[in-house]
This record gives C-alpha cells, sequence and structure tokens, in this order.
C-alpha cells in the first residue's frame, strides 16, 4: 500500500521554502495501476521524486505498508519500491543486462556476485520486457526508446511491491506505449504490484489503467476515470487543453 497524506511537495532553495503542490492526499493499493496525469509544470516529476524517496517532503506522510517513508533504511526502501525515473544515469559501457542486473543490488552480497536466483530474475525481467535482442549492445548504443525499455526492466528485476515509474512510455512509437502500459497493468493485476506512472499519453493511460491520479495547481483528485468523470474533474482537466472526454466512447476529443 502506497499513502500520501497531507503531502507538501517543493524544495528548499536559498533560505526559501518554494511549494510545488500541497495538501494532497492519496492511497493506492496492492494489484492495482494509477496514472498520474498533469500539465507540465504542476509538479509530476516532483511528487514522483518525493514518493521514490529520492527528495524529502516539505509536509505531511508518505508511508508504504503503513510505515512511514523516512523510517526505512536505503536498502529496505530499495527492497520496497523500484524506480524508472527520467534522468540518465547508466554508464555507456555497461551492457543493457548489466544495466538490468544493477537492479538486483539490494539482495547480492558484500561483493555485487549474482546468484543463479539472481540472474534468473534478470532474464525473466528482459524477457518480460521483449529486450531479448538487446542484452549484449552497449547502453550507450541504444536509442531513447530502447533505453526506456532497459530501464524498465532493471525495476522489475528488483522485484519489488511498489513501482514508480516518471514517463516511462516517453520516447517509443505507439505500439510499444501500448505494449509497456499493458505489460505495467498485467505486472499490478498478476503479481499483485502496486505501479504509479506519470504520463502525457492520456489517450493509452485513460484506455488501461484502474485509477486517474489528476494533479492540477488546486491539488490532487484520485479515483477511477468514471469516478472523476462523474466529478467532472476529467472535463476540467481536458478543457485546459481544448480537449474533451467521450464518455460513450470513452475516448478523448479535439474541441
Amino acid at each position: 500500500m502506497l499513502d500520501l497524506r497531507d503531502l507538501y511537495i517543493g524544495y528548499d532553495e536559498d533560505a526559501s521554502r518554494h511549494i510545488v503542490a500541497e495538501a494532497l492526499n492519496a492511497s493506492l493499493a496492492q494489484g492495482r495501476m494509477a496514472c498520474l496525469v498533469g500539465a507540465n509544470g504542476v509538479g509530476k516529476s516532483t511528487l514522483m521524486r518525493t514518493l521514490s524517496g529520492f527528495q524529502p517532503a516539505l509536509r505531511g506522510e508518505v508511508r508504504i505498508d503503513g510505515r512511514l517513508i523516512g523510517e526505512y533504511t536505503p536498502r529496505e526502501l530499495s527492497e520496497k519500491v523500484g524506480v524508472v525515473l527520467t534522468e540518465r544515469n547508466a554508464t555507456p559501457d555497461l551492457t543493457v543486462e548489466e544495466v538490468v542486473a544493477i537492479g538486483r543490488m539490494p539482495y547480492t552480497n558484500f561483493w555485487g556476485r549474482l546468484t543463479a536466483a539472481d540472474h534468473c530474475a534478470v532474464d525473466e525481467a528482459i524477457a518480460l520486457v521483449g529486450i531479448e535482442s538487446l542484452r549484449h549492445k552497449k547502453i550507450g548504443r541504444v536509442s531513447d526508446g530502447e533505453r526506456q525499455k532497459v530501464m524498465i526492466a532493471k525495476a522489475l528485476a528488483q522485484q519489488t511491491g511498489i513501482i514508480l515509474l516518471d514517463e516511462p512510455t516517453a520516447f517509443l512509437d505507439y505500439g510499444s506505449k501500448v505494449s509497456v502500459m499493458r505489460l505495467l497493468r498485467r505486472l499490478a493485476h498478476e503479481q499483485g504490484k502496486v505501479v504509479l506512472l506519470s504520463t502525457h499519453d492520456l489517450e493509452i493511460a485513460f484506455q488501461t489503467t484502474d485509477e486517474v491520479w489528476i494533479l492540477q495547481r488546486e491539488g490532487l483528485q484520485t479515483g477511477t476515470l468514471d469516478e472523476l468523470e462523474q466529478r467532472g474533474a476529467v472535463s476540467k482537466f481536458l478543457a485546459t487543453s481544448g480537449l474533451h472526454y467521450d464518455a460513450e466512447c470513452r475516448r478523448i476529443v479535439i474541441d
């Protein structure tokens, strides 16, 4: 379970506090996938980094399985939460297989040696994402879309109960976007994972996700697509971009 309670996110800079979003409340249970949507600059990446433990909350609580995120050691947190962010931080000379294997670090011994079980986890993650042909290729020589799939495989190899992904379908072609979203939904439903991802691919997100988290300046609204549409939240969000949601056809339409 992932819980946000009266959460304030932002930055402390030069002795001043910059609040990006405030009073955020939400929860996401085991076996559910949610898509975080919102305009550029509204704070989606900041929220994802806060939930990942990469930057502290300004106020409020983030709880994982009922325990405050700050109470976890880095190793304990890495066994609970797998993260795919947009930053490029993989050494370009590592092979794809080696990058995916980094996901097993929370479980390896002092020397970082992989066991047979670790190798199986890496192989399974590579197969799930469909990047077997890239296994021995240098990560610095793959395309942006291929690299995105590698980073998703790395998070899968980590075998955590929660997976957080910041724009996982960025740089992918349409078919790959659909494939990745279906994969993430299957992981949530069949393996009982908590999956939260931010995305700008609204059409695909609305058709594949269990829940939608809409982050706007006035706060965070969560629920199923139908629940949010009944409250008028979906229409209000889409209207800012000249769009509206056709509930009967379950499609986004340009006004």
